[in-house]
């Protein structure tokens, strides 16, 4: 039997990643594979929590920008992720796997509210449990919720998925000659300015010493490897070295 690499993981999915090749909503196909990759990571004894966006449905900010009332466009964007995270939650029941989703929004009717204690308590009975609605505040990103999250449960590592397999020091799609780094350490994240998560996550997890692992969500077998301990992605941690010196 393998002995899993981790006891305990958290998974940043965005919205997006749920898009598949569409333009908006559900890819069925997407869906059903991550939902796959996740059994396989429970399956490994790993337990396993995830904090999903709802960029496929709503994105708050991109309405807030247009004239609506931030606040509201944010409560809006809560309430996408509550949809993604149900039909994951769905999806992961299909395949025989317990699941919890768990909102930082009030909605009692087809979620529980979020409270620490029962969380941690449903992820060593090994559900997984998805958390909605982000941190249940305006102005916070779903990153910032990852990392809440992550430091709140106990997480050893916070797998970020991302449509690339790492950090560049530019955006690969657009240039050819952009360089992927292996590793990272959050003072470089910060100084660079590099796409990784936002600030206010970033720093969370260097104040706590939350390992972050950032992975291509969209090929098949990259999460399951991540999990296992393979090197996958960019890794972003305490160091020590520097980031001038790691990137290939």
């Amino acid at each position: 039997m393998t002995v899993p690499h981790y006891r305990r993981i958290l998974v940043k999915l965005s919205g997006e990643a749920l898009l598949g090749g569409d333009s908006y909503g559900i890819a069925p196909e997407t869906l059903h594979r991550i939902a796959d990759e996740l059994a396989e990571i429970n399956a490994l004894g790993v337990e396993v929590a995830v904090v999903i966006g709802g960029g496929n449905i709503f994105r708050g900010a991109g309405l807030a920008a247009a004239g609506m009332d931030r606040v509201t466009a944010d409560h809006m964007g809560m309430l996408a992720t509550v949809m993604n995270a149900l039909a994951l939650q769905d999806a992961l029941e299909r395949r025989d796997v317990f699941c919890r989703v768990m909102s930082a929004i009030q909605i009692n009717q087809v979620c529980e509210d979020y409270i620490r204690r029962r969380a941690v308590r449903h992820l060593e009975k090994g559900r997984v449990v998805i958390f909605a609605a982000g941190t249940g505040n305006p102005f916070f990103t779903t990153d910032s919720a990852a990392s809440l999250r992550a430091v709140e449960v106990g997480a050893e590592l916070l797998l970020k998925g991302t449509k690339v397999d790492g950090v560049y020091n530019s955006d690969p799609v657009t240039d050819p000659s952009a360089q992927r780094y292996e590793k990272l350490t959050y003072d470089d994240v910060l100084s660079q300015r590099l796409e990784v998560m936002d600030a206010t996550a970033i720093v969370l997890c260097r104040d706590q010493g939350m390992r972050i692992m950032v992975f291509d969500i969209t090929r098949p077998g990259a999460m399951v490897e991540a999990a296992r301990g393979e090197p996958v992605g960019t890794v972003v941690d305490p160091g020590p070295a520097s980031a001038e010196e790691e990137h290939t």
